[in-house]
């Protein structure tokens, strides 16, 4: 099975790469900047150039593909489900074109609301047209959607806010919910892309060890960190006003919020907790394994 790696220097698809590679495949990385490749990959791997919002690269790149990790790229624009339109657009532009028979697809949590949840709505609108796309009499794919939860590394992105221990979120601070390992992520990726047990469509959740609360956060990492480290529940209004002030668009900034708020009030997962969704990684280990080197 011939095998394409969307975004294979991310968080999640760095680790899907290696896993593929140590499985004995030999997979196609869509590279917006093939440059990128480390080298101690090159003598493992296949490199299509292609931007994953541009279509008709990623249908070049795929040809001769029978199944792809697919992670639709973060936006950064002032159009953000615009962003995730074209994403969308070109998964299904490859599959329909080059007679992809199987999708590993990362979602997120969130996504069965199919509307209301800020950026997820981009990711719902994927798994929709997957989902049609599968339905239809046209083409024989197996799709599976990744419902995937908080990643620990976002942890990462405000560095300086965990050095100076002053963290903000606008959800309850007793609010428990699913956190997960990027690299648990990826074995659910590899194994799901590998196995032959499963066909049609799919929903796997990955929920990481245990449901966490940001109060819970905070006390973790004030152990591990060795300083003091709060996180205060702010207004809406206010964290829309930080987005602001840090430069993003609003439109963006009201996608962001949205990922939290969608979800804050009368959410409960489609997916329950179970032997199937739970990953093994803490957010401890991992604190002390990826957090405290980059600080």
């Amino acid at each position: 099975m011939r095998i394409a790696v969307s975004t294979p220097n991310g968080n999640v698809g760095r680790h899907v790469t290696r896993m593929l590679v140590q499985s004995g495949v030999r997979p196609v990385l869509l590279m917006r900047h093939p440059e990128h490749l480390s080298d101690e990959l090159r003598d493992y791997v296949d490199v299509a150039a292609a931007d994953s919002w541009h279509p008709d690269e990623v249908i070049a790149a795929t040809r001769g593909v029978d199944a792809v990790y697919w992670v639709d790229p973060t936006p950064f624009s002032a159009d953000p489900l615009g962003d995730y339109a074209r994403a969308t657009e070109a998964i299904v532009g490859a599959v329909r074109e080059n007679g992809l028979s199987r999708v590993v697809f990362q979602s997120s949590v969130g996504a069965e609301k199919r509307g209301g949840a800020g950026e997820i709505d981009g990711l719902a609108s994927t798994e929709a047209a997957l989902d049609e796309l599968a339905a239809s009499s046209e083409r024989d794919l197996d799709v599976c959607h990744l419902r995937c939860g908080y990643f620990f590394s976002n942890l990462a992105l405000g560095l300086a806010a965990l050095r100076a221990g002053d963290l903000e979120t606008v959800l309850p601070l007793d609010q428990g919910m699913p956190w997960v390992a990027p690299r648990d992520i990826a074995e659910v990726v590899a194994l799901t892309l590998l196995s032959t047990a499963w066909s049609g469509r799919r929903v796997q959740a990955v929920h990481g060890p245990e449901n966490l609360s940001w109060a819970h956060v905070a006390s973790l990492l004030t152990s591990e960190l060795g300083h003091d480290v709060t996180v205060r529940r702010v207004e809406d209004d206010v964290m829309r006003q930080r987005y602001l002030e840090a430069g993003l668009p609003p439109a963006l900034g009201e996608a962001l919020l949205g990922m939290s708020t969608g979800l804050r009030d009368d959410f409960t997962p489609e997916q329950k907790r179970s032997l199937v969704s739970t990953t093994p990684t803490t957010l401890r280990s991992w604190v002390r394994d990826e957090l405290i080197p980059l600080l």
